[in-house]
């Protein structure tokens, strides 16, 4: 980090006062924006056929524009490859996609007001990345500069290291004598020519600076203490001082750079960084759009509305774009509500799958069903086998911790699923026997595995992740036969055999 941004680490809220940040020219400029978007069309028609932009498909009534499914198939198949077939299964994807979208807007997700709220989020997002001010940013930025300059004018930037002895204040004779002993053999051997860098690494006690051979980095008045900063100011580049004693201890000091406060341009990057981080861009953005609210007597999201209908508009990347989250936030809600959580908490359908599907999980090497106990002490190993007796198999584990582990003390720890070779090295030694590398945790020596050797899977459970990722998999086809079955759809073939092969004639 330069010193620059320790400078305003340092001294941010004291120098740096970020007041009425709407300029007299930004807001000059935001009445024009306002203007233009009062006299723009405040909706627009994303499905509108045009001669360059041919409808490619309905769905469900809704047209959609060649350009809308290239944007969708181009950003899907990025490597540029494009054959029939593989044009042929995505028209069946996205016309799948589009019909989860409208089964989503007939269940009144998007009138949700989780949904809303998101959506409402991503458009002012949009809006506010829009209204980022170069100039203005640049404004600030140099109004941070000249704060700062004008603290440090006519006073040198020193980069230097030091070497440290600590005294406490109240330290007695003793104390002292020790501690000025040190300091004095210390200065000694770096006049017999040792390395500062490396006595400072060794014997330093700023652990902080001494692991970079004692290095403070770029520091100016008023960033040190008096006494230190006194003694520094007073050597040359490559001049080493004297012990000096400030209130915390001694000091051995080098000078390795002294300059005067540099320009604009060296700075800058760091100065930005700096204003980044404390939300300046977030800051302007939102005062902008209260401005206009207040100004011309709407609301701040009719605003942001506006806004967003004129960027859109102007853009039909930005416009798919925005498209594809609104769609892909009302498919993710309602596959996840109405099939995904659905299947996942359907343990009969999950067996009955499995049972139909038995074959797909067979394992090819043996697995072990159970936990491994590791504990304290005898006692406390025995007295968790017991507890495993009076439950079933998947209270095991919750049943010991409970029973033996508290807020302050923890007598055990568990390890509890499907093990096959390889992942526990408590299991490999004492089940499979492949291996005779296991050591016993350090504040748990005791161990012992209880549960059963499994050459296949026995229920859905054993084989739970694979099992539940396939049964919402077949959910999720069904319930696509159900919605094609459901809502219109058609596609134009001539025009799907244009895709990506109109060039100039239709433009």
């Amino acid at each position: 980090m330069s010193y620059f941004c320790a400078f305003l680490r340092n001294f941010a809220q004291k120098y740096i006062i970020l007041k009425n940040i709407i300029t007299t020219e930004i807001i000059l400029e935001m009445k024009k924006l306002l203007l233009l978007l009062l006299v723009s069309a405040m909706s627009f028609e994303i499905n509108a056929q045009t001669n360059d932009d041919p409808v490619i498909m309905h769905i469900n009534g809704n047209a959609i524009t060649r350009s809308e499914f290239e944007y969708s198939f181009n950003k899907n198949n990025s490597d540029g490859v494009l054959d029939k077939k593989g044009l042929e299964e995505y028209v069946d994807l996205f016309i799948n996609f589009k019909l989860k979208v409208e089964a989503a807007k007939a269940a009144g997700i998007d009138t949700m007001a989780s949904i809303r709220k998101e959506l409402d989020g991503y458009r002012e997002q949009m809006v506010m990345q829009d209204l980022v001010d170069s100039n203005y940013i640049e404004a600030e930025a140099r109004k941070v500069y000249d704060a700062t300059a004008k603290r440090f004018e006519g006073q040198d930037l020193l980069q230097g290291r030091h070497i440290f002895v600590y005294l406490p204040q109240n330290a007695d004779t003793a104390a002292q004598t020790k501690a000025k002993a040190k300091i004095d053999s210390l200065y000694s051997v770096l006049l017999a020519g040792a390395d500062f860098e490396e006595i400072a690494r060794n014997y330093s006690e700023d652990k902080q600076s001494a692991v970079k051979g004692g290095s403070l980095g770029e520091f100016a008045k008023g960033m040190m203490i008096p006494d230190f900063e006194k003694a520094a100011y007073a050597l040359k580049v490559g001049e080493v001082s004297k012990p000096v004693q400030t209130t915390v201890g001694w000091h051995i000091i080098r000078i390795d750079d002294r300059h005067p406060f540099r320009p604009y341009e060296y700075h800058r990057a760091d100065i930005l960084k700096f204003l980044d981080q404390r939300g300046v861009r977030e800051a302007s953005a939102n005062a902008m759009v209260d401005s206009l609210a207040k100004k011309n007597g709407v609301t701040r999201s009719e605003v942001i509305k506006r806004m967003y209908a004129d960027i859109i508009l102007k853009d039909a990347d930005t416009r798919y774009l925005a498209q594809e989250y609104y769609d892909g936030t009302l498919m993710y809600e309602i596959s996840k509500t109405q099939i995904w959580d659905k299947a996942a908490a359907d343990t009969l359908g999950l067996q009955r799958y499995f049972e139909q599907h038995r074959s797909d999980y067979a394992w090819t090497d043996p697995h072990f069903r159970g936990i491994v106990i590791h504990a304290k002490d005898k006692k406390t190993l025995a007295a968790a086998k017991k507890l495993t007796k009076k439950v079933k198999y998947e209270d095991w584990a919750t049943t010991i911790v409970k029973a033996l582990n508290n807020d302050s003390v923890k007598l055990v720890r568990i390890d509890r699923g499907i093990f096959k070779p390889g992942d526990s090295k408590a299991v490999d030694k004492f089940v499979f026997k492949t291996t005779k590398e296991f050591t016993p945790m350090k504040d748990y020596p005791f161990t012992d595995i209880l549960g059963k050797s499994l050459k296949t899977p026995e229920t859905y459970a054993d084989v739970k992740a694979l099992v539940t990722a396939d049964y919402q998999a077949a959910c999720e086809r069904e319930w696509v036969e159900e919605l094609r079955k459901t809502y219109t759809f058609s596609v134009d073939e001539d025009v799907l055999r244009t895709v990506n092969a109109h060039g100039d004639k239709e433009k």
